[in-house]
């Protein structure tokens, strides 16, 4: 990994840790507004799941205190026997809450609970308190007051039949909750699957977005960063961004919605038990903003690292054969170990972060809560002390208080995600934001193919021009040779010319039309190029030849294999045309990728032909194929052709002589070796009959 590389990924880092996380959150929000519809559905399932699993407690409230508590209730003699009704040593009794209005009452009893067993008490009691029982004689204090009754101790049949009333109604509260149970249960699966569909859309989209931002990016963009870090936004980051509106978006959603209707069902119950559990909302807030910020800054360094490490895998797949040739494996293995265990150690003191403000830390707020509770209330609760809360309000409350910090805990556990998820997105966001150009649809009459270059200057790098005032025409029909040193501008100048850069100064026409004014898709409508080193998509021949553009049949691409000489290759394939051809097409000859790529240039008809040194990596024998074919294929078209070998290009109308970004020879094969200049002494050089200076 070069170190301009590792700068500029430094550099856009550093951007984006200037950046607000508002704007971000906001572009994320942008998103899913679009499917809006899917995510309102999963909302309200997720609301009606939730309140039906709330309403859990306040059924088991009721059945403990209304048809189990509410024994201790008071009990007076009837002379009505139903359903209500209890037969006890002769008698019929009834609790308080089941007579009808205007019903004669009896004398009043009491069933007490002390400890785990129930006696029947024939007479009222005047307050309730702490209970004691010797010798079936109950005493009940309540501060300095006591008082004490004579009780009879329930065996198991007597104590059911003063149950038995309730049964009915408890088994009805079951079937209740079971019900409500299932009714959560089938609203939680919907509102995940809404939720996660919908997440698998935003993300969809936003990857097609930014694969369409990188066909708008300037060349320049992909000289400066790896390919593996461009891979690594598109694919690492857009996957954690997908976690957020699956996971992080479900959790917190989930549980700040459960935390809502936990803390209305509090309320219900009793507000002074709810109001000790309000300082869970300003604890969470303070947690969310203390992590993020201490999290957010390893994400950022986590999220870099994995991109450089995915340019250094793809920088090493790319060159395994240099590495294997020259016996780098461990060199290159040291240089990965070395970014790995940057990554190892920055993910550790992320998991020391996580550990601290993870569950543990949730347990001990709960606990501390639960106990609180049970100190203050609960004793108070089974003595019957005044204004203390029923047991059935005292369970339901802990339930409910186990059910609050769940959540809780969910959305803690989240916090990495999200702080991942906003990192990533800060990240994909840079890239989308990148100056691009919009592709265009729009339609040009193929060209004349006239070209003029008007004291055109251009540099890579600011202060260092690689063209110089370049000033040439070449009319159509016509080839133009450039020939020169490495590093005299060549390239550059075809570059230029195809528009994956643009001049700093000067002008570039074609027909008279100023390239600049015209859409880069629209210009390169008429225009091919082949390259010195050819790249073949995975597929087959005929779609590496057309591109899978439908409008060039199987008979078109036949004939440009069969202009450019390519009969020998088909015959050698048992598909012909539909061979499978694999990535870069590497089961290929390096004459045969040449050659499909000559044909694919073809197949679209250009005005303007490029051959940026075409034919110097194939074997004698195919150039001199594909020499003859490019006789026949320039006609009618202008043909620039960059070479080194200056036999190549003897034919040529015009040779254009570089030198540091400069033309400082120019004319036919003849007129150049009649100047004896640089041309001849290159050309002569090359012949074998100039002896090279020492």
């Amino acid at each position: 990994m070069s170190d301009a590389n590792e700068t500029l990924d430094y550099d856009i880092d550093r951007e984006l840790g200037s950046g607000t996380k508002t704007k971000t959150v906001k572009r994320l929000i942008h998103y899913a507004v679009q499917f809006k519809l899917q995510l309102v559905l999963a909302l309200l399932m997720l609301s009606v799941a939730v309140g039906t699993d709330l309403a859990g407690p306040l059924i088991a409230k009721r059945i403990i205190d209304l048809h189990i508590s509410g024994i201790e209730k008071p009990w007076f003699e009837t002379q009505n026997k139903n359903d209500y009704a209890v037969s006890f040593e002769g008698k019929q009794y009834k609790r308080d809450d089941h007579f009808e209005q205007g019903e004669t009452r009896g004398n009043e009893v009491r069933v007490l609970q002390i400890d785990r067993e129930y006696y029947f008490i024939a007479e009222p009691i005047a307050f309730d308190g702490e209970r004691k029982v010797t010798d079936n004689t109950i005493q009940i204090t309540k501060g300095s007051e006591s008082k004490s009754y004579s009780g009879e101790q329930l065996d198991r049949q007597q104590l059911y039949s003063f149950f038995r009333p309730e049964m009915a109604g408890m088994l009805k509260l079951c079937w209740y909750y079971m019900g409500l149970t299932l009714i959560s249960a089938i609203f939680t699966y919907g509102q995940r699957y809404f939720l996660q569909s919908s997440a698998n859309r935003i993300i969809r989209r936003m990857r097609t977005d930014v694969f369409a931002q990188l066909n708008r990016l300037p060349i320049r963009y992909f000289d400066n960063l790896p390919a593996g870090k461009v891979v690594s936004r598109v694919t690492n980051d857009t996957e954690s961004i997908r976690d957020l509106y699956v996971n992080v978006l479900a959790n917190f959603t989930t549980g700040f919605i459960h935390m809502l209707g936990i803390y209305i069902a509090l309320f219900i119950l009793d507000v002074r038990l709810a109001a000790i559990c309000l300082f869970v909302v300003p604890a969470l807030i303070v947690w969310i903003i203390v992590y993020g910020r201490m999290a957010k800054k390893f994400n950022r360094i986590i999220r870099s690292t994995v991109s450089e490490i995915n340019g250094i895998i793809n920088e090493s797949i790319q060159g395994m054969t240099i590495i294997k040739a020259f016996r780098k494996e461990k060199r290159v293995e040291a240089n990965f170990e070395e970014v790995n265990n940057k990554l190892f150690h920055v993910q550790n003191k992320l998991l020391s972060l996580n550990s601290w403000t993870g569950y543990n830390l949730v347990a001990v707020i709960r606990n501390v809560a639960l106990v609180a509770l049970i100190w203050y209330f609960g004793g108070a609760s089974l003595n019957g002390a005044s204004g203390a809360v029923t047991l059935g309000v005292l369970y339901a409350f802990v339930d409910y208080l186990n059910r609050l910090f769940q959540p809780m805990v969910n959305i803690v556990n989240q916090l990495p995600n999200l702080e991942r998820a906003l990192v990533s997105a800060e990240r994909v966001f840079a890239l989308v934001d990148e100056e691009g150009e919009d592709v265009s649809e729009q339609k040009e009459k193929r060209y004349q193919g006239h070209v003029r270059f008007d004291q055109v200057w251009f540099s890579y790098k600011n202060g260092e021009p690689v063209l110089k005032g370049i000033t040439f025409e070449a009319k159509p029909g016509q080839t133009v040779a450039l020939v020169g040193h490495t590093g005299s501008g060549k390239s550059s100048i075809l570059n230029l010319l195809f528009r994956f850069y643009d001049p700093e100064a000067g002008s570039i026409t074609i027909d008279g039309k100023e390239t600049r004014q015209m859409p880069r898709q629209t210009m390169r409508q008429h225009m091919g190029i082949v390259l010195q080193d050819p790249f073949l998509f995975s597929g087959t021949i005929a779609t590496n030849v057309s591109l899978n553009d439908p409008s060039i049949t199987r008979e078109r691409i036949h004939k440009v294999l069969t202009d450019v000489g390519a009969e020998s290759l088909l015959e050698q394939l048992p598909q012909g045309i539909d061979e499978p051809v694999i990535e870069k097409g590497s089961t290929l000859s390096a004459g045969q990728r040449q050659l499909i790529s000559f044909a694919r240039a073809l197949a679209f008809d250009p005005a303007i032909l490029i051959l940026d040194e075409a034919t110097s990596n194939i074997d004698t024998e195919t150039e001199t194929v594909i020499q003859q074919a490019l006789d026949v294929v320039k006609q009618g078209r202008t043909t620039f052709v960059i070479a080194h070998r200056l036999s190549t290009v003897k034919n040529a109308d015009l040779i254009l002589v570089l030198d540091r970004g400069e033309i400082v020879e120019r004319g036919d094969h003849h007129a150049l070796m009649n100047l004896g200049g640089k041309y001849r002494q290159m050309y002569e050089l090359q012949q074998g009959k100039l002896v090279p200076s020492q």
